[in-house]
């Protein structure tokens, strides 16, 4: 009788070793994966992007020539781990539109209030345009970043080439040129895609575009 008891008392002890040895490794992987979570918390850093210094460029055409400037930012941020770009997010300032090529001050101004009416991008109503980045693809260092652009309340997804360089103390997010089509965002001026019959009197829908932008 007393071996039964002493070996009841046996099992019990290794049992409860077991569930005991299961219970701390549970905690030791739970405390772990906080510890990771931190870490990579930490990790992240965001950084503003200098409104002062980050532009973006413009290239309109038409059969008869072609026009190009400057748009600036009003906000954005990149989120950043260590050196590599995990997101971001950008405040175009439609109101900044400038034109780059005109010397006549009077034309200059001219075709600056005109992008800045209702025939283009009818800044009173739709003051700002907006990127908000949803992918980032790196291969080899070569970044293909998608994102979502929104201009006059229409958002339509678009892919951009571009790059990451440390300048200074930050960072240089640089875009190759990439184009997006006008139309697509409701800026029906003199666009094939609206009117009929324009002959050579339209203007391409395609706005080539490129940005760098310092944070």
């Amino acid at each position: 009788m007393k071996k039964v008891i002493l070996s009841l008392m046996m099992i019990t002890t290794l049992v409860s070793c077991k569930k005991e040895t299961k219970k701390d490794v549970a905690d030791v992987n739970q405390e772990t994966a906080k510890q990771e979570v931190v870490r990579s918390s930490q990790n992240k850093q965001i950084r503003n992007i200098n409104t002062t210094t980050s532009v973006m460029l413009w290239i309109g055409t038409k059969p008869t020539g072609k026009h190009q400037g400057t748009v600036k930012f009003t906000a954005g941020s990149l989120s950043m781990q260590g050196d590599v770009l995990k997101s971001g997010n950008f405040t175009i300032d439609l109101t900044s539109i400038t034109n780059t090529d005109i010397q006549d001050a009077t034309y200059k101004a001219k075709l600056e209030n005109h992008l800045k009416s209702p025939d283009f991008f009818d800044i009173a109503t739709y003051p700002t345009a907006k990127f908000v980045i949803t992918n980032i693809d790196n291969k080899d260092g070569k970044l293909s970043v998608t994102g979502n652009l929104t201009i006059k309340d229409v958002t339509k997804s678009i892919t951009i080439p571009a790059s990451l360089s440390k300048k200074g103390k930050g960072v240089l997010f640089k875009s190759e040129t990439f184009t997006i089509d006008r139309a697509d965002y409701n800026v029906k001026y003199m666009s094939k895609k609206f009117f009929k019959n324009l002959k050579d009197k339209f203007i391409h829908d395609e706005i080539a575009l490129s940005f760098e932008i310092e944070a």
